[in-house]
């Protein structure tokens, strides 16, 4: 069974920043890529950054590059979302994926998600 326990979410001004957290429950989380995604009111799920299974390699959407950066400790099973200089357009909730394999390919599990709202 996979669990993937969002945290870090919360309300913050323009410019500001936030470290989400993911905690992984499952077996052999270093044989995975893990991901984030976030939803926007009335938008679709969109995805935001990808780490492969040993975090050697990462993806970042264009919208957050720059500001936002993913990493894993595969120590203590989890991944984090490190947000800077977040903007309006950042506000969403967003779920950290984990992936069907170690690369950037197709993601299965879901968490339930955190809410950002970056407003002043």
């Amino acid at each position: 069974q996979v669990q993937l326990v969002e945290s870090g979410g919360g309300l913050v001004r323009p410019g500001g920043s936030l470290r989400l957290s993911c905690a992984a429950s499952l077996r052999a989380f270093s044989s995975y890529a893990m991901g984030w995604f976030r939803r926007a009111p009335g938008k679709d799920r969109e995805f935001v950054a990808g780490i492969t299974w040993s975090g050697g390699l990462t993806k970042l959407a264009d919208s957050v590059k720059g500001r936002f950066t993913i990493s894993r400790d595969n120590a203590k099973n989890t991944v984090y979302l490190q947000m800077n200089s977040l903007k309006p357009e950042d506000t969403a909730i967003y779920y950290c994926a984990k992936g069907s394999s170690g690369g950037f390919a197709n993601y299965d599990y879901w968490g339930q998600g955190t809410q950002v709202t970056v407003s002043s």
